[in-house]
């Protein structure tokens, strides 16, 4: 019987993918399996993954005839899997030595979910920004409980979908399509009513995340301020202060969120016509339009400042203001000077 199926759903990660799955094959095991979804990728994808089928029978390859998007892909990996439980896993990521083997001995049949935590490195993983993600001192179960505790404290995290391995009749049994789009399907089908019930988070990682490689890094602002907003704020049966500890209700009326998107690039006079002019009226909209054509590469270098001097442990946004292409060579320069 298969326990376990690493499901990948794939798109133009034809430079990446084969060391992902190098990561998996090697801990692969008789009641584990690998399925990959390819959501029609116009890069070498299919090159790189006939190379692999072609020494690993066992993968499970489906090329998708169009890109139906990730939420939809990844639904599709849960439909062709046969395991009794699924690992939503990323295609840029990898594996830790063991992790498998770990996962394997926390899947029982009562629980619905597995945490897998995850440490954070940047794109060439030569520098870790973040040993832990989700910041938990053991392993934690969450057992039907009713409380708000496991939404409040894990679902931030759970926006990387490569940290879920969900019992797939539960998968199954849940509304998918309803979150489509989203972009996060996994955090629809777990905090929907009715609400989970036995959660086991692994707190030591077992992933390792390639930080500053999203395809979707150029619509930060619109992902983060309203798509993820959105979606956590949907949940009508957790309160307002337990939404609050995943996110603001609306970070995009945040000035300062608003200054250090602009200064990575990711907010400018498109994102404030496209979603900020007509959610705003009177000094908030002067405030907002003033901030979407202030010269990028000033607020890059201020926004390092702000780090260097109060913010110093962000090291995931301070590789973001380095990666943008707004930052200058003083950018670099006091980034080096100060962050040290």
């Amino acid at each position: 019987m298969i326990r376990l199926s690493i499901c990948i759903a794939t798109f133009n990660r034809g430079n990446f993918i084969g060391e992902t799955l190098d990561s998996i094959l090697s801990q692969m095991s008789p009641e584990v399996e690998l399925v990959v979804v390819d959501g029609a990728s116009p890069d070498n994808t299919p090159e790189v993954m006939a190379s692999y089928l072609l020494t690993h029978p066992a993968i499970r390859y489906f090329r998708e005839l169009e890109n139906s998007g990730i939420d939809a892909d990844y639904d599709k990996a849960v439909g062709y899997a046969t395991g009794q439980y699924c690992w939503l896993m990323t295609d840029d990521d990898f594996l830790k030595p063991g992790a498998i083997k770990r996962v394997l001995a926390e899947l029982d049949g009562l629980r619905d979910l597995v945490v897998v935590n995850a440490e954070t490195r940047n794109a060439d993983l030569t520098d870790i920004l973040v040993p832990r993600q989700l910041v938990v001192n053991g392993d934690r179960s969450y057992i039907n409980d009713g409380s708000e505790s496991f939404f409040s404290e894990c679902a931030n995290y759970l926006s990387f979908i490569g940290g879920v391995v969900i019992r797939r009749e539960f998968w199954l049994e849940r509304d998918r399509k309803s979150f489509y789009g989203s972009l996060f399907v996994h955090v629809g089908v777990i905090f929907q009513q009715p609400r989970i019930g036995g959660v086991y988070v692994i707190a030591d990682p077992q992933i390792v995340v390639r930080y500053g490689n999203a395809m979707w890094t150029s619509r930060g602002f619109e992902i983060w301020s309203f798509k993820w907003q959105g979606l956590v704020w949907s949940f009508a049966d957790f309160s307002d202060a337990a939404k609050r500890r995943v996110c603001h209700p609306a970070p995009w009326k945040r000035i300062k969120t608003l200054f250090y998107y602009r200064a990575t690039g990711a907010y400018s006079k498109d994102e404030f016509k496209a979603f900020i002019y007509s959610r705003t009226a009177g000094a908030r909209r002067f405030m907002s339009c003033g901030i979407a054509i202030f010269p990028a590469a000033v607020a890059n270098i201020i926004s390092v400042l702000y780090f260097a001097l109060f913010n110093r442990s962000e090291r995931m946004m301070q590789y973001d203001l380095l990666r943008s292409r707004h930052a200058s060579s003083l950018s670099r320069w006091l980034a080096k000077a100060l962050w040290k």
